[in-house]
């Protein structure tokens, strides 16, 4: 009696124990990649393109439905499509497990992903609207934000390889769309390029992301480039980031009634400001030491000094150099040495390539994108070393030259001081009066002056040529002192007024890409743990609340 009861309880326990072994069996894998293709048409239409590698982990039971979020409930059920590894025709259904507001369920059926295996499942959503929003910090800007679908972290573990890229719309230009600020982990600039349809590129990538944490990227571009319709003007309610259902007293009311009214008065301030800070933020990052070896031209932009006064700056050295003779002020007419003078810096190459383009628009385009690769190429060199100590170091470079030529014994000398330091002179922001005090009486004119003002050469009977080694060979001449500064003042002037247009929105244009506005703000938005669902809240009017979240 007792073996059979002690043999009764073996088998009971062997039963209970295959019993609770099948039960515990549950959802369990890996994500060591995941690359999803954000692209936004002419029609300001969202598409989607996820390819989501699975690592099936023994034990589990097999990947036969993947939940993926949606953003909105702007999605079109029927164009979405799936396939493993190629292997089409799974079912799309409606029966989403997921967290957030809105998603589709993937049936895998036939294709599920056996335990020990691995898959990519490719899914397909051709259309999700209402995605676009008024950006918040320019009117003329819209502006999106996006979140990969995510995952329930009782489900996946591991890292994952994430890739992010946007593709905006057809036709917008380099210099004009702006990323937003890119989540923890993430390089803090994305990798800017083209598709094969020639549309700038958006790609942001960290092989150290994972599979449960939702991550926001965004950008804005000008609205200019989508139909109106197609951006969602938000409400009264959205814009707060209230749930009128969730109204919690007149105190709260007022609270955000402030931040309301108060915050669009402020960022106009902001951005008016901004419009005029070239410099990315990065560059301000304290290093240690001094960076040696910048041209004046560098120098400049380290400084911080106005894009009219930079160009003139480059325009002098072309001269000076002689690839460049100067035919009229007003417009501002270039000729060009046959074959080009060698010794140019990158980005007087590229300047004076910019002048060969003589339909005004294209050439300030140009020379906007001029100056971006300038002001990127500094940042470069800056990595690592102290802006203020460098600005102090160049500051007293520019005292340095101005008093040597002050204390010039003759004006032969002063003359020849000052052919030497042109460059590093013009880093005076007070260079007009600098030059008045300094140079009261006349003033010997650069051997190479006649390249740059015609009306000198023609007065002087000098020939148009490009002598080599980008001197002249005449004889000089001199002018009044006040006379010469205000013709070095008027070719910053003649920059400004004839070449760049309005400084201002030249700087602005490449702001927005040296050191673009950061992302819209957001409102203090709650995530719920243990899963991929949508629980943030949207109370800007330049942002598109674009959670997706699943859950198997």
């Amino acid at each position: 009696m007792k073996k059979r009861i002690v043999a009764f309880l073996i088998a009971l326990a062997l039963v209970l124990g295959l019993t609770s072994s099948v039960l515990a069996q549950t959802y369990s894998f890996r994500l060591p990649k995941e690359v999803v293709n954000v692209y936004i048409s002419e029609q300001g239409i969202m598409r989607v393109d996820y390819a989501l590698t699975f690592s099936n982990n023994a034990g589990a039971i097999p990947i036969d439905i993947v939940d993926v979020g949606m953003p909105n409930n702007g999605y079109v059920s029927s164009s979405i499509s799936a396939n493993v590894d190629g292997k089409g025709g799974l079912n799309i259904s409606s029966d989403y497990q997921g967290k957030g507001c809105c998603g589709v369920a993937v049936e895998l059926g036939g294709a599920a992903i056996q335990p020990g295996r691995g898959g990519t499942l490719n899914v397909r959503i051709n259309t999700i609207r209402d995605m676009l929003h008024p950006d918040s910090s320019d009117e003329n800007y819209a502006s999106f934000e996006f979140s990969p679908t995510w995952f329930d972290s009782e489900f996946v573990s591991g890292p994952t390889d994430l890739t992010v890229i946007f593709h905006l719309p057809p036709g917008v230009q380099p210099e004009e769309p702006r990323w937003h600020q890119a989540p923890g982990g993430f390089p803090s600039e994305p990798q800017t390029g083209f598709d094969e349809q020639g549309r700038i590129t958006y790609t942001w990538r960290s092989t150290s992301a994972n599979g449960y944490t939702q991550y926001l990227f965004g950008a804005s571009f000008p609205k200019k480039y989508v139909p109106a319709s197609a951006i969602t003007q938000p409400s009264i309610w959205e814009t707060l980031g209230i749930n009128p259902e969730d109204l919690l007293g007149f105190a709260f009311m007022c609270c955000f009634g402030l931040i309301f009214f108060g915050s669009p008065v402020l960022g106009v301030v902001q951005s008016n400001r901004r419009k005029m800070q070239y410099l990315p933020p990065k560059i301000s990052i304290e290093g240690h030491g001094i960076k040696r070896g910048l041209t004046a031209v560098e120098a400049a932009i380290v400084m911080g000094q106005p894009l009219d006064k930079v160009m003139t700056m480059i325009l002098f050295g072309v001269v000076k150099k002689g690839a460049v003779q100067v035919e009229k002020k007003e417009p501002l007419t270039l000729s060009f040495a046959t074959p080009m003078v060698e010794g140019l810096r990158e980005y007087e190459k590229a300047f004076v390539d910019a002048f060969r383009e003589k339909e005004s628009a294209k050439r300030r385009r140009l020379l906007q994108a001029v100056t971006v690769d300038l002001v990127k190429s500094v940042t470069e060199k800056m990595k690592g070393f102290s802006r203020k100590e460098t600005v102090d170091y160049y500051t007293s470079i520019n005292e340095k030259a101005w008093s040597q030529v002050a204390a010039a014994g003759t004006p032969e000398i002063q003359s020849q001081m000052f052919e030497e330091a042109m460059e590093w002179t013009m880093l005076d922001k007070d260079y007009d009066d600098r030059a008045r005090r300094t140079f009261t009486g006349p003033i010997f004119v650069p051997t190479w002056w006649h390249r740059y003002d015609p009306v000198y050469r023609h007065s002087h009977a000098m020939p148009m040529s490009f002598p080599t080694g980008g001197s002249s060979g005449g004889g000089r001449a001199t002018l009044p002192g006040a006379q010469f500064a205000a013709s070095v003042v008027g070719g910053v002037q003649s920059f400004a007024g004839g070449v760049i247009g309005n400084i201002s929105d030249f700087t602005n244009g490449v702001t927005n890409v040296t050191n673009p506005p950061p992302p819209p703000p957001k409102s203090g938005g709650s995530y719920r743990s243990g899963g991929g669902g949508c629980a943030c809240a949207c109370a800007c009017a330049g942002c598109a609340c674009a959670c997706a979240g699943g859950g198997r």
